[in-house]
């Protein structure tokens, strides 16, 4: 893939010093991510000096931040997992199933980011698994992986879990693997009840118990009537659960998921031109037959929505659940592929040198070896050298 002509790092090195002056409200983390990604293959994090065994060519190579919010720096994240969930594949079809959060509720999650995302998580599990235990839709243990997003594609907030779930699961006895009942696996009308039920009386427990932060535009609503009119009012609306059909064979699923996972709010090849004030950037707009339009904003108003989704120092924004958690996974897998009378596919085999870090000369096409990785110092230094020779 080819370079894009623009990227987040060039708003931030044009514009990152004026956003920062004018948003008080950007915390620690924030701003240790926009300054990794602004830093990110450059000098400043030092790098190797690379050679070609066949002509002797050399370059520079900058390290990368390895920030899971930075554009440049999720590729290879995505494909080591991804290669971990190869050998977790059933040989059964696979759903996928989104739980969003009604728009009401986003100045109470950009304030309260870990608690209200952690509870969109726990609330959606939940719901999952316990309608797909009741013997009248499913009546099986399933397992499945939820993903968080925070973002719509034009960047403003849009939280959302993504949850990819094999069709069918274990009988409660464990004696036999259940198949789904419905072309959607579960009923989507049930679950959108169920999630707005169990996050509601997950928000109003995290109220009591004075866990919530309220400021500015929402600062109303820490007045405990208030509070509980705006909970009442939630349940009035319907909240979207979608489902889609089943897809493809298993050896799909991979290619699936790379869609979903180690995803930033936006990668660096939609953003089509910068002229150092706005930014042009391509948007697919859902609600109009998943048009593509193009959209340009001031440089400070991008960063602004960027950076309302970096997510909190630790948080996991990737987890499993049901038989696919950590404690159970193993056994559990080997149990369903008895049932469903499977093995695992074993890994592909990697191809010989793949594990070296190489890349190709530009002049020779020869293989460039990495040499050993030097500070920032060390670099210039060894550039000076290099320069004088």
């Amino acid at each position: 893939m080819t370079r894009p002509s623009v990227e987040v790092a060039d708003l931030l090195h044009k514009q990152g010093d004026r956003f920062m002056d004018q948003s008080p409200w950007l915390n620690f983390q924030q701003l240790s991510v926009l300054r990794a990604i602004t830093r990110c293959r450059t000098a400043a994090l030092g790098g190797h000096i690379d050679q070609c065994l066949q002509c002797g060519h050399q370059a520079i190579s900058y390290n990368s931040c390895r920030n899971r919010h930075c554009p440049k720096c999720q590729a290879q994240a995505r494909q080591r997992w991804l290669a971990a969930r190869e050998k977790e594949l059933l040989d059964v079809p696979y759903f996928h199933v989104v739980f969003t959060l009604p728009h009401e509720l986003n100045p109470l999650c950009l304030r309260n980011a870990r608690i209200l995302y952690d509870l969109l998580f726990r609330a959606s599990a939940d719901t999952m698994l316990e309608v797909a235990a009741n013997p009248k839709r499913l009546g099986a243990q399933i397992g499945f992986i939820s993903i968080l997003h925070t973002w719509g594609q034009n960047l403003l907030l849009h939280p959302h879990v993504h949850c990819i779930v094999p069709a069918g699961g274990l009988a409660e006895d464990h004696d036999r693997w259940i198949h789904p009942k419905y072309a959607f696996f579960l009923p989507v009308n049930v679950l959108s009840s169920v999630f707005r039920a169990k996050f509601i009386e997950g928000l109003r427990k995290a109220f009591r118990q004075g866990k919530l932060v309220f400021s500015g535009s929402i600062a109303r609503l820490a007045n405990p009537k208030r509070f509980a009119g705006f909970a009442k009012s939630l349940f009035k609306q319907q909240w979207v659960v979608y489902a889609k059909p089943a897809f493809g064979a298993p050896t799909l699923v991979l290619r699936y998921l790379g869609r979903y996972t180690h995803r930033v709010a936006i990668s660096n090849h939609r953003l089509l031109a910068f002229d150092g004030e706005h930014v042009t950037f391509r948007w697919k707009d859902y609600a109009h037959g998943n048009k593509q339009k193009k959209m340009t904003l001031e440089a400070t108003e991008f960063l602004r929505r960027f950076t309302q989704h970096i997510l909190p120092r630790g948080f996991v924004r990737i987890r499993q659940f049901g038989f696919l958690t950590n404690t159970r996974r193993s056994a559990l897998l080997t149990l369903s592929r008895k049932l469903l009378a499977t093995t695992p596919t074993p890994p592909e085999a990697c191809p010989e040198g793949a594990t070296k870090s190489s890349w190709n000369c530009p002049h020779c096409k020869g293989e460039m070896r990495i040499g050993p990785n030097l500070t920032a110092r060390r670099l210039a230094s060894q550039c000076r050298l290099l320069d004088s020779s």
